[in-house]
């Protein structure tokens, strides 16, 4: 896969467009995650991210496309009931060609980040991340790969 960018205010977004999906653990817990990226109109993206979690479903829905300012934004919406806005920001020190998006939550500023794998495969690397006095704390990564026909993620490659 081709981690190349595009023109206009959605061209960061490029790599992105499509679906994927990830097998993740968090707390002992294994998971599936899906995130779908598409265009939306003219001048807008949709993400549809679904965390299929044991307990259910947590959605979210979020719109990336100009804000206020005319830069890149997005507004998020989620299954229990929260909302974000965010603008798109510096993810250089995760990596040169890194997508980032920040926000202010309630416990303080929040990043999210996308960038290419390493190994050059199809996917991408998702991450999230708080600040803090010392810098970027991360609490979440997955490895983000294309879904197959059947919903299925493809198989890691090497």
């Amino acid at each position: 896969m081709s981690w190349k960018t595009g023109r206009g205010l959605l061209g960061p977004l490029k790599p992105l467009l499509g679906a994927w999906a990830t097998e993740a653990e968090m707390n002992g817990v294994t998971f599936t995650c899906t995130r779908t990226f598409e265009p939306h109109g003219k001048g807008w993206v949709r993400l549809d991210a679904v965390w299929n979690l044991p307990n259910g479903a947590y959605r979210e829905t979020a719109m990336f496309g100009p804000g206020d300012d005319g830069d890149l934004a997005f507004f998020s919406f989620t299954s229990d009931g929260k909302r974000s806005v965010g603008r798109l920001a510096d993810g250089s020190d995760v990596h040169p060609q890194a997508v980032a998006f920040e926000a202010r939550m309630p416990a303080g500023l929040a990043r999210m980040i996308y960038w290419p794998p390493e190994d050059g495969g199809p996917g991408f690397n998702f991450a999230v991340e708080s600040r803090t006095k010392k810098g970027w704390n991360r609490f979440l990564v997955h490895r983000c790969r294309p879904v197959d026909a059947g919903g299925t993620p493809a198989a890691p490659s090497g």
